[in-house]
């Protein structure tokens, strides 16, 4: 730490810095005014709301996994038809209750579209996974609102009240993380599975992946792993950004509660995704896992503007702790790391 300059730890810390209202000292009385006006007339409706939505999801779930066996398979026929579209419609409502009124999507015709020697075909056909930047909890929410996807979750979720029957609803893998033993060979085994089931077979949910492996600010893009391109399968990559003028809504360097509070606190919340078409791996990158990550990895850090960072989650978690540490504080907290980007 002591080795280290302001200007190597803004860019090492700087995916993981919050550069909102409340991340610069002390907060101006009219967004305090704001903030209690919300509090206790728009936060209380919204709250209600939401446990209603949950509740009445919960008890269609609970309903199509009747006489079902969920620890064996995921749901399929009519009653994973139901799940899914009552699922994307409640949390398409859940989203416009929590102030995303209108989600801005964007489709952009990449010039590689036309050269298949760069990975890129124009025949439709059904991804096994959809990999995508991870800014924050609501990532999951948005994707469950568009595609319904089957993500990567630990074991300790499936057993959760009723999010674990809402995780098994959506297909979810489960994974024991917290082990670091020869069981990871069969954890990417599985996925790697799972993506080529989901290939091929339409009836089996589409895997959903943040191969960065955490969340960011929402201006960067860490290292992505290579559990989503081990089998070689067509990816398609979709940026999510959350524009914003008060509180950003990039889970960092703030804890859950408190942060949601805010998030329920605002009036309005913005989301603009870029889906961008479906990347085929040439020969070399299925051959290769690692160059096909960062070969995905730097297109959608150019079609969403992001700024590559080589930091990741060992850098996020040294920031977190010297955020505890008060002797450290002004270490990070110069207007070099606040207000300038790295480089």
């Amino acid at each position: 730490m002591e080795d280290q300059t302001i200007p190597e730890l803004a860019r090492t810390y700087a995916p993981f810095i919050r550069r909102d209202v409340y991340s610069r000292g002390e907060i101006p009385f009219s967004e305090i005014a704001l903030l209690a006006i919300a509090f206790f007339t728009l936060v209380p409706i919204r709250l209600t709301i939401g446990v209603w939505l949950i509740s009445v999801y919960y008890m269609v779930c609970r309903l199509c996994t009747l006489f079902w066996d969920l620890d064996r398979c995921y749901l399929v026929g009519l009653r994973r038809e139901v799940v899914v579209r009552v699922g994307r419609f409640l949390c398409r409502v859940f989203m416009f209750v929590l102030g995303f009124y209108w989600i801005n999507e964007y489709y952009p015709i990449l010039e590689e579209t036309k050269d298949e020697k760069r990975g890129y075909h124009e025949e439709l056909e059904r991804p096994g996974v959809i990999v995508s930047n991870h800014v924050s909890y609501f990532d999951i929410l948005y994707h469950m609102s568009d595609s319904f996807p089957s993500f990567v979750a630990k074991v300790s979720v499936s057993k959760l009240p009723v999010v674990g029957l809402i995780s098994k609803c959506l297909g979810c893998i489960f994974v024991q993380r917290e082990t670091r033993t020869s069981e990871l060979l069969g954890v990417s085994g599985l996925v790697t599975q799972r993506i080529e089931e989901a290939r091929l077979n339409r009836h089996c949910p589409v895997v959903m992946i943040f191969p960065e492996g955490t969340t960011t600010n929402g201006e960067y893009l860490l290292p992505f792993k290579t559990g989503a391109f081990l089998g070689g399968a067509p990816v398609l990559p979709i940026i999510i950004k959350y524009p914003y003028q008060r509180l950003s809504l990039a889970w960092e360097s703030i804890s859950g509660v408190p942060h949601a509070i805010l998030v329920l606190c605002q009036w309005i919340n913005y989301l603009d995704v870029i889906k961008l078409p479906m990347y085929y791996p040439s020969e070399e990158e299925k051959k290769n896992p690692q160059i096909y990550a960062i070969n995905v990895r730097k297109l959608i850090s150019r079609e969403g503007e992001l700024i590559l960072s080589e930091s990741g989650l060992a850098e996020k978690r040294d920031y977190l702790a010297m955020l505890r540490d008060p002797r450290e504080a002004h270490c990070i907290y110069p207007s070099t790391l606040i207000d300038n980007k790295a480089e």
